[in-house]
C-alpha cells in the first residue's frame, strides 16, 4: 500500500512538472537569445512552491517573487506588493503593486494572490514557522487582508521569506511572475529557461540553463572545460585551477549563511546535555576556517553582520570537554576510546556535497571529537532533507541562511521552537519558546535583537546544534558573464539585471 501510494505521488509530481513547465514557455524571441549556462550544486526538487524549499529554489533561479523581498543592501523593500499598514496585532492591509503579470500575461490580483499563499499554508510548514498560519482574503482587485495566528509586527519580513512565492494555479501547471519563465524542466537535473515576455526588459535578457552538477569537484571541471558560463559556490581548493587562464575569473565574497552542525537530542547518549556541551566546546573555529580557508568562526545562530548576532567568541576547550564527559559517565578505557556501563559512545557525523564545506569539515571534526574520546564515522548523503526528516542522525554539518528575510524569527521558530516543522533535532525548551513567541510580538528593532540574542544564549546552554562558521563563496565567471556580481547568498542566483558581457 506504501509503494502504491509513493508511486501515485511519484506520477502527479512528474505531471505537475511538465505540465507546468508547457505553462511557462512564454517569452518573446527567444530563439534569437544567447544562451548562458549556469552550473550549480542544488535545483529546484519541483515547481510547486507549496513543497518542500521549491518556493526558494525558484526565487533563486529567477522564476518567482513575493510580494516584499530583501534588497541588495539587506533592507526587506516592496516587490510585487506596493505597501502594508498594520490594522491591530493580527491583522494587516497589503496593496498590490499596479501593472504586474503573470507569466502567462494574466494580471497579478488579490485574488490570485491570496489562494497561491492561502494553499501554500496549508501545506508548507515553513509559511507557519515565523508567525503561524497567516489568512490571506482579497477586498478588491489591488487590496489583501492578512490575518496572522500570531502577532507580528513585521509581516513584511514574513513576506519576503522563502515560503512565500506568488504564483497561479492553472489546469496547464504554475505560471508565476519573475523575470524568467521555464521552457523545460527535467526534475533534479535541469532547468530551461526563457525570458518572461511580461517583465520588463524581456528583450535585453538571455536564455539560461541551470545544469545541476552534483559535487564542488564536477562543477569545478565542468567550468574549466567551458561546459558552464556561471560556476556557483566552487570549492576553495579548485581555485588555483583558475589563477591563469585570462578566460576564466573568480569572484568572493561574504553570505549570510551559517555552518553548523545538528545534535540529535533525541539518540542515546546525546540526550545528555554534557556530552552535547562537550561535543560544541571540542570543535576549534579556527580549524574549520583555515580548512574552508575562509569565512569567520561563528559566534552564534547569525553573520555578525545582523545587528542581532550573538556577542563573543566560542572557544575551544578540551578539558573542559573531557570534564563533562567523566562527569556524564563517559569513561576512557585503556585504548582511550570512552564508554558508559559498557557501551561505546560511537556517534555519526552526516554532511551532503551540495555544499562542499561540509565535506572539508568532517575529518576536522572527527579528529576533534576522536582527541576527547568519541569515536566517530562520516556519512554523506545526496538528500540531506530526507535524511534530517527521519530523525535517525547523531550528527549532521548543516548549511542554512538563517536570516533571508534580514529578520531573526524565521530561523528560530522553524527549526528550534518545540512545535517547529523542521526541528530535526527534537529539542524542546519553554524558556526558549517562550521568547520566540515574545519576538512575534515585539516590533521595536532593540529589543527584538535584544529577544534574539537571549535565544542564542538558551541554545548555547542547551547545545542542540553547534554554530560553527559565516562561511565565504566563490564564484565562477566566464567572459560570457564577466560583470555578474553575487549577493544575497544563493537566494538571487537568477535576477532580472543578468546579461551577456560585452567583452
Amino acid at each position: 500500500m506504501r509503494f502504491l501510494t509513493r508511486l501515485a505521488s511519484t506520477i502527479r509530481y512528474l505531471a505537475l512538472a511538465a505540465a507546468t513547465a508547457g505553462a511557462l514557455a512564454t517569452a518573446a524571441s527567444a530563439d534569437d537569445a544567447p544562451t548562458i549556462t549556469v552550473g550549480q550544486t542544488f535545483i529546484a526538487a519541483g515547481l510547486d512552491p507549496a513543497e518542500g524549499s521549491a518556493g526558494w529554489a525558484l526565487v533563486s533561479h529567477g522564476v518567482a517573487e513575493q510580494l516584499f523581498t530583501v534588497s541588495r543592501e539587506g533592507r526587506v523593500v516592496p516587490l510585487l506588493a506596493e505597501a502594508a499598514s498594520r490594522d491591530d496585532d493580527t491583522n494587516w492591509t497589503v496593496t498590490l503593486r499596479a501593472g504586474r503579470l503573470f507569466s502567462d500575461g494574466t494580471p497579478v490580483n488579490a485574488e490570485s494572490v491570496a489562494a497561491a499563499l492561502n494553499r501554500t499554508g496549508e501545506n508548507n510548514p515553513a509559511a507557519r514557522a515565523t508567525a503561524g498560519r497567516l489568512t490571506f482574503s482579497a477586498l478588491d482587485d489591488k487590496t489583501l487582508k492578512v490575518a496572522t495566528e500570531r502577532p507580528t509586527p513585521v509581516l513584511p519580513a514574513v513576506l519576503a521569506e522563502w515560503a512565500f512565492p506568488i504564483y497561479r494555479e492553472t489546469q496547464d501547471g504554475m505560471v508565476f511572475t519573475g523575470p524568467y519563465a521555464v521552457e523545460h524542466f527535467e526534475p533534479g537535473s535541469r532547468l530551461d529557461l526563457v525570458a518572461n515576455a511580461h517583465y520588463p526588459d524581456a528583450n535585453a535578457r538571455p536564455n539560461v540553463i541551470i545544469r545541476r552538477i552534483a559535487d564542488g569537484q564536477s562543477l569545478a571541471l565542468a567550468f574549466k572545460a567551458g561546459e558552464v558560463d556561471l560556476a556557483f559556490h566552487l570549492p576553495v581548493e579548485t581555485l588555483p585551477m583558475f589563477a591563469n587562464d585570462p578566460d576564466l575569473a573568480v569572484k568572493s565574497f561574504a553570505v549570510g549563511y551559517q555552518y553548523m552542525m545538528w545534535i540529535n537530542t533525541q539518540r542515546p547518549g546525546l540526550e545528555d546535555v554534557r556530552v552535547r556541551k562537550a561535543i560544541n566546546l571540542a570543535i576549534n573555529r579556527d580549524d574549520l576556517a583555515k580548512a574552508a580557508r575562509g569565512g569567520v568562526p561563528a559566534t552564534g545562530a547569525y553573520a555578525e553582520v545582523y545587528p542581532f548576532a550573538a556577542m563573543g567568541e566560542i572557544r575551544s576547550d578540551m578539558a573542559a570537554a573531557e570534564a563533562l564527559l567523566d562527569e556524564a559517565g563517559w569513561m576512557r578505557g585503556a585504548d582511550g576510546a570512552r564508554a558508559k556501563d559498557g557501551v561505546p559512545l560511537e556517534l555519526v557525523l552526516w554532511a551532503y556535497p551540495q555544499r562542499p564545506d561540509l565535506i572539508t569539515f568532517q575529518p576536522v571534526i572527527r579528529a576533534a571529537l576522536e582527541e576527547i574520546g568519541i569515536s566517530v564515522t562520516t556519512q554523506v548523503s545526496e538528500n540531506p532533507s530526507d535524511e534530517a526528516r527521519k530523525g535517525a542522525f547523531d550528527l549532521f554539518l548543516w548549511a542554512q541562511h538563517t536570516a533571508p528575510s534580514g529578520d531573526p524569527g524565521q530561523y528560530l521558530g522553524l527549526f528550534l521552537e518545540s512545535s517547529g516543522g523542521n526541528n530535526h533535532v527534537g529539542w524542546s525548551n519553554a524558556e526558549f519558546d517562550a521568547i520566540v513567541e515574545k519576538l512575534g510580538r515585539v516590533s521595536e528593532p532593540a529589543e527584538r535583537n535584544a529577544l534574539a540574542r537571549e535565544a542564542q544564549a538558551i541554545i548555547a546552554k542547551d547545545a542542540p546544534v553547534a554554530f560553527l562558521l559565516s562561511p565565504q563563496w566563490h564564484v565562477g565567471l566566464s567572459k560570457r558573464v564577466a560583470d555578474y556580481e553575487p549577493w544575497g547568498s544563493d537566494y538571487y542566483v537568477i535576477r532580472d539585471d543578468l546579461r551577456v558581457s560585452e567583452h
